[in-house]
């Protein structure tokens, strides 16, 4: 029996791993605000898309293989997009250093509720394992 394999933790596990995909492409707008051509970054969830697979609640074909898979075969968790459609900048780059900046502090408190949730679980291991004490 494997205690780790409950869907809980799985759950916890990729939603961690996209806050820190997350982190990581905001990290980079960041630190690329005034680079000519720079384009943004951002990551994209599919926890709904994924639900809405599961229960099988839309049929959708693709037309393109660049195009989202809706199968319920092999799902990507979270997944880096590039925004080309703006730009904020003379150079041509579209860093927006407030928009960043508010969804650095925005993943980071998720990040946090995330961990703190997490740490629950393992709490709970802990006590059941030490017999309640």
């Amino acid at each position: 029996m494997n205690l780790f394999s409950s869907p809980a933790f799985s759950t916890l596990e990729r939603a961690i791993d996209g806050s820190a995909l997350r982190q990581r492409a905001i990290s980079q707008n960041i630190a690329n605000v005034d680079t000519p051509n720079y384009k943004t970054k951002n990551v994209n969830f599919k926890h709904t898309l994924d639900q809405a697979i599961s229960t099988k609640s839309f049929d959708a074909k693709r037309t393109d293989e660049r195009h989202v898979n809706f199968s319920t075969g092999k799902q990507r968790g979270a997944f880096i997009t590039r925004v080309d459609n703006t730009m904020y900048n003379h150079n041509l780059n579209n860093v927006d250093i407030d928009k960043e900046m508010a969804d650095l502090a925005q993943n980071q408190i998720y990040y946090n509720a995330l961990i703190d949730r997490m740490n629950g679980r393992f709490n709970s291991l802990q006590t059941v394992i030490k017999g309640g004490k």
